[in-house]
């Protein structure tokens, strides 16, 4: 059973996957917000502003939480391979995730210390225009969705961070970070990010 986290929640991975996780997917899905106005609406430029461009970013942190590597839709693999994009969604079309990263934990070089998980809007809209917008972590190999994380879809931000995967005690932890922010790529958010490590 997935936890729906709150904002600044952590958690356990191996306790809530029951037991050692070797491989997660972080899941973002998101579809544009429809909206109404009629015939002419549609024609003068209103209703439903069907592309949305959101991307899902990890950045990999060492010890003195300098950034070792980033994955997103400009680079879709981390130097060392363990971190995998999918690839860019451009829409948000269609059900389940638009965007999926990868996580090899076992792979991860012993000198990463934390992931943040980023989304940020590509296309410049607010997440004003967004709905359905989540991010989820789940259990690669069997599937089972080990939490969920709602990205709140009004205000004025362009971007979010999502959550951080940090190692703890020798086990990987989980903390929804959920904070807005502004920016259209990862490298406008770093400033913020380094806050939360």
């Amino acid at each position: 059973m997935a936890i729906n986290l709150q904002k600044g929640q952590k958690i356990s991975l191996s306790k809530e996957s029951g037991g050692a996780l070797s491989k997660v997917v972080m899941g973002l899905g998101w579809d544009a917000k429809k909206s109404g106005g009629g015939m002419l609406k549609g024609m003068f430029g209103g209703g439903s502003s069907s592309s949305i461009d959101l991307d899902a970013s990890c950045v990999l942190f060492n010890d003195q939480n300098k950034v070792v590597d980033t994955v997103y839709f400009g680079q879709l693999k981390s130097r060392d391979g363990s971190i995998v994009h999918t690839g860019d969604n451009r829409t948000g079309d269609g059900d389940g995730d638009d965007e999926q990263i990868i996580v090899d934990l076992d792979k991860i070089p012993a000198t990463v210390k934390s992931l943040v998980f980023t989304v940020s809007s590509y296309t410049g809209q607010t997440f004003a225009e967004v709905e359905n917008a989540y991010c989820r972590l789940v259990d690669n190999s069997n599937k089972n969705e080990i939490a969920r994380y709602t990205l709140s879809a009004q205000g004025s931000h362009t971007a979010q961070i999502m959550a951080k995967l940090y190692r703890h005690g020798g086990e990987w932890k989980m903390h929804a970070i959920g904070e807005n922010g502004t920016g259209r790529t990862i490298e406008n958010l770093l400033p913020q990010i380094v806050v939360h490590l």
